[in-house]
């Protein structure tokens, strides 16, 4: 018997974002410009956001984390999200939704936001 709660083996645990869609470029800068407001770096170096998938009719599905479920600002930042990524010529409709998996990890930082926070 099989356990299928696990996913199988060599899926990835975040699905693949849809970099080839024309909008995608202009909605990973809206998310640049959204900050936790306890840490002085954007959302996306912080790598909060796990998967942009933006279908043939311009709805954009984001999936994000934040760097504990306790932050204060939790029930908000999904709507911070969306507030920038909404004004973006082309897009029809945007989608957040929070996760919890798989959890938020330093190594999700990009070079630059371990360089700003000190740990590079």
């Amino acid at each position: 018997m099989t356990d299928t709660s696990q996913p199988l083996e060599g899926t990835p645990l975040i699905a693949p974002s849809t970099t080839d869609h024309p909008l995608y470029d202009q909605v990973v800068e809206a998310c640049r410009s959204v900050y936790d407001p306890e840490i002085p770096v954007n959302i996306y170096e912080l790598g909060l956001i796990y998967t942009i998938d933006i279908n043939p009719e311009n709805e954009v599905h984001i999936k994000m984390s934040l760097t504990a479920p306790g932050c204060p600002v939790a029930g908000e930042m999904p709507g911070w999200v969306a507030d920038a990524v909404e004004p973006i010529a082309g897009v029809k409709q945007v989608d957040v939704d929070l996760v919890w998996e798989p959890p938020w990890g330093m190594d999700m930082m990009s070079d630059e936001a371990r360089l700003e926070l000190g740990f590079m």
